[in-house]
């Protein structure tokens, strides 16, 4: 266990599974003392062996739900010095199948959510001279996969938020960046990869897209939002940060050279694994 968020309090959002839990582990690993504020009742993913998580419950979508969980937190601990925004949802959908119910449901999760958080938590590390706010973006808040719209569109609006609570906060020592993670390891996308019949074709093809050979993991984006939650980053402000393995900086190539390339990635990454395990599947985005 590191100190690098000694004394402070950590709330994050959607932080039962996934990303989200490696984040609130990962913060309580650097002494934080963590709030995961998740709409799912399912205490059977409380703090188990890690210590200095709490969890409490949540509804982003509602102001009420955020108001009350914030003035928990506040008279349980007495302060907020970090919040990540990363609760958040996906439809599968092209734009003429997505329903006005679906576009809602996302821009309610993905975007309102962030933007109460940030409303209420304000005002407190406003009060204390300093804090935090870590959003979770996505690459396709600047590039999009198909049948998407509607999350690329919440992402692209997350990192304006993000723009615009630097900017506003900043005089009030309070700093606001995203991290936006491209293809990672979580249990939902494993599980989407298993559809596939060729499991292992899908994580070949998947590990190609990235110039680093391989998809990312949880702890990756945990680390990132550690940096950035720490005083490390102390003039870091309204940043987006790709954690994607140079995924979206690769333009694409004739046929041809992109075989020879995804060869040579091919055979660089089978040597690797000779030297350090990597992931196995993917998070969709």
């Amino acid at each position: 266990m590191g100190n690098r968020l000694s004394g402070k309090v950590a709330v994050v959002t959607g932080g039962n599974r996934g990303i989200g839990r490696a984040i609130a582990e990962r913060l309580a690993d650097e002494d934080a003392m963590v709030v995961v504020g998740d709409s799912r009742d399912d205490r059977s993913a409380d703090s188990g062996s890690v210590e200095r998580l709490t969890f409490m419950s949540l509804d982003v979508t509602k102001e009420a739900s955020v108001r009350a969980f914030i003035n928990e937190v506040l008279q349980t601990f007495g302060s907020i010095d970090v919040l990540v925004n990363n609760a958040g949802i996906i439809v599968h959908k092209s734009i003429d199948e997505q329903t006005v119910e679906d576009w809602d449901r996302l821009m309610a999760v993905n975007l309102r959510g962030p933007f109460l958080m940030a409303k209420y938590v304000a005002p407190e590390m406003r009060r204390i001279g300093s804090g935090a706010i870590v959003n979770i973006g996505s690459v396709e808040g600047f590039v999009v996969n198909p049948w998407h719209t509607a999350y690329a569109a919440t992402k692209a609006g997350v990192h304006g938020l993000t723009l615009g609570l630097a900017v506003d906060l900043g005089p009030d020592g309070i700093r606001c960046n995203t991290v936006c993670p491209g293809w990672i390891d979580t249990d939902l996308n494993r599980a989407y990869v298993e559809l596939h019949p060729d499991r292992s074709l899908v994580e070949r093809e998947l590990a190609q897209l990235h110039p680093v050979g391989r998809i990312g993991s949880p702890k990756e984006i945990a680390n990132a939002v550690l940096w950035l939650a720490s005083d490390e980053s102390s003039f870091v402000s309204g940043e987006m940060i790709a954690v994607d393995g140079a995924r979206t900086k690769k333009v694409s190539l004739p046929s041809i050279l992109d075989e020879e390339y995804r060869a040579k990635l091919t055979k660089h990454s089978a040597s690797s694994e000779t030297r350090t395990p990597t992931p196995s599947t993917s998070r969709l985005l």
